[in-house]
């Protein structure tokens, strides 16, 4: 106390330099592609606040890692051998309900994501997210907030609506122009001619379309296209 303060007198104190920080969100990644896991592992480390504490190849090692670890989040893609996604979302929410499971997978089905959230899942992102995305949903989740990709939201909507969602709902007009016109087999060089653009745009728009739709050739985009009804004649 201030020797200068009187009896009655109300007495500030002040700490200086004394810095009040959260602990770092504590994630545990499950991916069986190992250089997925890597990729991951390097993205989020790279985000302060942060910390990758482990990872797992199958469901039940990221069920055990979750009990084990007790970390905030478990980063859980869908399709994995021994135990896939769903189930190992939800025996973590019924063994370790202090660890939020945030979906990052391929899959945007309705069944899949209606699935994964009725598992527990409190999080449900496309592959092809990028990190400021990830780094929001981590941190959503862990608030105790529900956060889905668009195109999943899309999804669980049209499931509530009776309705069926329009395919690729994710893709911008212009993405979806050129997608049609790669169901039709249309080359970069063709579809440049006929929307009007540069070269260098479409291939842009090609690059954005594989990721979104979690293809790696302009083929399987195409293939995905026509049989979702686009191309037609033409």
């Amino acid at each position: 106390m201030n020797r200068d303060a009187k009896a009655g007198d109300t007495v500030t104190t002040k700490c200086h330099d004394r810095r009040v920080t959260s602990p770092p969100i504590r994630v545990v990644l499950a991916d069986d592609h190992p250089v997925v896991r890597r990729g991951l592992a390097a993205l989020l480390e790279s985000v302060e606040g942060i910390d990758v504490v482990g990872q797992a190849a199958t469901g039940r090692e990221a069920v055990r890692e979750a009990q084990l670890l007790a970390p905030d989040v478990v980063l859980m893609d869908i399709r994995m051998p021994d135990l896939d996604g769903v189930e190992a979302s939800r025996r973590i929410a019924a063994s370790s309900p202090g660890v939020a499971v945030l979906v990052l997978t391929m899959h945007d089905d309705d069944e899949t994501v209606v699935a994964a959230l009725r598992a527990g899942a409190r999080g449900y992102l496309l592959k092809g997210a990028d990190q400021d995305e990830i780094r929001r949903a981590v941190h959503a989740v862990v608030a105790g907030e529900m956060i889905v990709a668009p195109t999943a939201a899309a999804h669980v909507l049209a499931r509530l609506a009776g309705t069926t969602p329009a395919p690729f709902a994710d893709l911008t007009p212009r993405e979806r122009d050129v997608l049609t016109a790669m169901a039709r087999g249309r080359r970069n060089g063709a579809i440049a001619t006929e929307l009007g653009l540069a070269a260098k745009t479409v291939g842009n728009h090609v690059s954005a379309i594989l990721t979104k739709l979690g293809v790696e050739t302009r083929a399987e985009a195409a293939a995905k296209a026509r049989a979702a009804g686009l191309g037609g004649p033409g």
